[in-house]
């Protein structure tokens, strides 16, 4: 059986394998996990609570006896569903936290059936710590531009527009399950922090540092999650390419984006009432009154208006970093982002060259 030392992440090597096999409870993938990897626990989320009880409380040994126990039972039940079509030359990465009891039990179950099984050395923890070291050491090597603009000029739609045009991009709300603060911040359930991070470090390898990266501007948080020291000091200094559209045309798409969210009028009227403090109580009541009629685009007009524009304007206002371009919408329908999204694409293609 051979052990796999990952000495950075660009190389990938956990690749070079038809199967990456993740051996942890399923808590502990679903909070990070290798890219690709699938979830085969030798352990419940239960049964790795009861061993650890078990070593602390009474005995190692016996921790170790009836986990053998409950790891074989597990792999004998993976091997019968999920393993039982493959054939005799799959080659296997398997992995628990620390490289050590779970995955090289596993593992040797899967050789000692004629596969060619590897383990990865450490565990997930080495490649944890790749991914910390990508993200919180040096730092970033790329040339970042914020793409900026009020709520509602579609700053997310227009970096998936560019993206498909062949210029660079990180779309940190997709990365992060967030649909941004207006009409409600969050729609999805977001990762976890070190699932966010695992998902953030590989989109920074697919990027050439040669070339320049459009970011939305963006807070030090998105949501319930932190973005890494060293991406936010360079979104922080970094200059903006400025988009704007007309007060209408904004508030419709807003409207349209938001389709999906906005139909839970009781959730609406109580994400409103968040906003009492600052807005007043005659103001948020005057708001649930349109979002329990249903009238949306009057609704997101007038908090974009009220609310987002002023917050935009004195975020700005304390903002130095420069303004490279200025790119006006006549409006946000489908044409009209084709359009914008080309523009700011030829203006990065010719920055590479600057």
């Amino acid at each position: 059986m051979t052990r796999l030392a990952l000495a950075n992440l660009a190389d990938q090597a956990w690749q070079d394998y038809d199967t990456v096999i993740d051996v942890r409870s399923p808590a502990e993938f679903a909070e990070d996990h290798l890219p690709g990897a699938l979830s085969l626990p030798v352990l419940s989320n239960e049964e790795r609570a009861r061993i650890g009880t078990i070593y602390t409380r009474e005995s190692p040994f016996l921790a170790r006896k009836i986990g053998a126990a409950l790891v074989s039972r597990n792999a004998a039940d993976h091997i019968e569903t999920s393993l039982m079509e493959r054939d005799g030359a799959w080659r296997p990465l398997v992995y628990c936290w620390r490289g050590g009891q779970r995955s090289g039990s596993f593992a040797s179950i899967l050789a000692a059936i004629g596969w060619r099984v590897a383990t990865l050395e450490g565990g997930y923890q080495s490649y944890r710590k790749l991914v910390s070291d990508a993200l919180y050491g040096d730092a970033l090597p790329h040339r970042v531009i914020r793409l900026d603009g009020y709520t509602g000029t579609a700053k997310t739609a227009l970096l998936h527009r560019v993206a498909e045009l062949g210029g660079q991009v990180i779309d940190l709300e997709g990365l992060a399950r967030h649909r941004g603060a207006a009409l409600g911040p969050v729609a999805e359930g977001q990762p976890a922090q070190k699932g966010f991070e695992t998902a953030l470090a590989m989109a920074i390898l697919k990027l050439a540092p040669a070339r320049p990266v459009l970011i939305e501007a963006e807070s030090a948080r998105i949501g319930d999650l932190r973005l890494p020291p060293a991406l936010w000091k360079a979104m922080r200094s970094a200059p903006r390419l400025l988009v704007s559209a007309p007060e209408t045309a904004r508030a419709r798409y807003l409207a349209e984006v938001y389709a999906d969210i906005v139909e839970n009028v009781d959730d609406r009227c109580a994400r409103l009432d968040l906003l009492r403090p600052i807005q007043g109580h005659e103001v948020v009541e005057g708001w649930q009154a349109m979002a329990r009629s249903r009238q949306w685009v009057p609704l997101a007009a007038d908090l974009a208006q009220r609310h987002y524009d002023p917050a935009y304007a004195r975020l700005r206002r304390r903002d130095p970093s420069p303004v490279l371009a200025r790119f006006e919408a006549e409006g946000l329908a489908e044409a009209d982002l084709h359009t914008l999204a080309t523009r700011l694409t030829d203006w990065l293609k010719a920055a590479e060259n600057t």
